[in-house]
Order: C-alpha cells, then structure tokens, then sequence
C-alpha cells in the first residue's frame, strides 16, 4: 500500500508542477505582451506630442523648440 500511495504522491507532485510551470509560462507570455504595448503606446505618445508640438510652432502659437 505504502508504494502505491507513493506512486500517486509522485504523480499528485508531477501533475502539479506541470500545471504551475503553464501558469508560468503563460503569466510571463502576458507579462511581456503588456510592457511591449506598452512601449508601443510611449512610442505613439511621443511621436503625437512632437506632431502637437510641429503643428503649434506652424500656426505660429509656439517658438520653434531647440534640440540639445
């Protein structure tokens, strides 16, 4: 009996390691999809604050800003 109960602790402790290591895999997977969007959306956000910021200098409501 006590090989038996064995055996299926060892299968109990397999199973759920395989389980937790899916979950890891897929939370690391979302984890970096998320910071990928998100430096996709900084990159978007950057380039339509230096459009704003054209378009203003354009219109003639801003100066012209100087690179350092």
């Amino acid at each position: 009996m006590t090989e038996t109960n064995s055996k299926a602790a060892q299968d109990l402790t397999d199973f759920m390691e395989t389980k937790m290591q899916d979950v890891q895999n897929k939370f690391q997977a979302m984890s970096d999809k998320l910071v990928s969007k998100m430096d996709e959306m900084g990159t978007r956000i950057d380039n339509l604050e230096k459009n704003v910021a054209d378009l203003m200098t354009q219109a003639g409501m801003e100066k012209p800003q100087t690179s350092k």
